[in-house]
């Protein structure tokens, strides 16, 4: 739930070992496993990102994609660029003490491993949990995939303290190229998550409630069956405005993450983020140039006060 420090040298001695031994840095998958690894199921369980005194500031941030046909590369490319995302991130200032979640998305109505959830870590466990995703590659073939299952959890089955202590929303990436179903189905919670809910939840409804506390956005890369179709964009642009972003290339992913972030902190504006980019070598300035073009300049996800309702005695209780 946070605690630990990331290590550059720690990462790379992990992948000079799987080097040297010929194993996969997604050795769960890649071994044949076709259920979920018990650490990332999300049946009965709640992710945290916490404060401590080693993470007095902590900054939630969830990256779920999708692992289905085109899209299964995707985490491949996060875990090779780890390193660049967190560089980013702590040495550049870009967010303090974050915290990330990685997870995975796939087809409710067909896949075997539908969702995927990790824990938020600020170590090399983050890396861990990459590593422990089933990259099942499946999906129903039209072109929808069970989005809206994952913003459910995400909204339902999350506590940060910068949103409980700060009213500060936390991040929330996708990273896909179909379109959600249009409802969250309630034997699919039952069944997966847990939850008793009774009734189907409309898509905009879970849309309002996860984007309530998490800033959220979808990335939609170059190289996956459905870039450039019109519907999909257009689908996602219609649920989350210009947080609905295209990557030219996919291998642009960690650094479209970090900069949205350093934006959203205020911690620079566009340009600096592209000259941040250039020195540390990264050939991806130009994608992210203009995939955060229609973000402008530093924004922040954050509310003015901590939100509130009123009870039935007339007492005022944060939410």
């Amino acid at each position: 739930m946070g605690s630990g420090i990331w290590s550059t040298d720690v990462y790379d001695a992990a992948d000079r070992y799987r080097r040297a031994t010929g194993k996969s840095a997604f050795s769960y998958s890649d071994s044949g496993a076709r259920t979920v690894h018990p650490a990332l199921d999300p049946r009965d369980a709640t992710r945290e990102s916490r404060d401590s005194d080693e993470h007095p500031q902590s900054t939630a941030i969830a990256v779920l994609f999708d692992v289905t046909g085109s899209m299964r590369n995707v985490p491949r490319v996060l875990q090779t660029k780890l390193p660049q995302l967190l560089g980013l991130l702590q040495r550049q200032g870009y967010a303090r003490d974050p915290q990330i979640m990685f997870g995975a998305i796939g087809d409710a109505t067909c896949d075997r491993v539908p969702l995927q959830v990790g824990q938020f870590e600020s170590d090399n466990r983050m890396d861990d949990d990459l590593g422990r995703i089933v990259l099942e590659g499946g999906g129903g073939g039209q072109m929808t995939e069970s989005y809206e299952l994952a913003m459910y959890f995400m909204a339902r089955h999350t506590v940060t303290d910068c949103w409980e202590k700060r009213g500060r929303r936390g991040y929330l990436f996708i990273i896909g190229d179909e379109l959600a179903y249009p409802q969250v189905k309630a034997r699919e919670v039952a069944r997966l998550i847990g939850d008793d809910l009774g009734e189907d939840v409309p898509l905009r409804q879970v849309v309002d409630e996860v984007t309530r506390r998490w800033d959220t956005y979808y990335l939609l890369p170059a190289g996956s069956h459905y870039a450039g179709n019109a519907k999909v964009l257009d689908f996602w642009r219609g649920l989350l405005g210009q947080n609905a972003v295209v990557l030219d290339d996919l291998d642009a992913v960690c650094e479209t993450i970090a900069l949205t972030i350093g934006l959203g902190e205020q911690a620079i504006d566009l340009d600096e983020g592209l000259r941040d980019l250039d020195r540390a070598g990264s050939g991806a300035t130009g994608t992210v140039s203009k995939a955060l073009a229609r973000l402008g300049r530093g924004r922040r996800a954050e509310v003015s006060a901590l939100p509130a309702f009123r009870d039935t005695d007339g007492g005022v209780t944060r939410l």
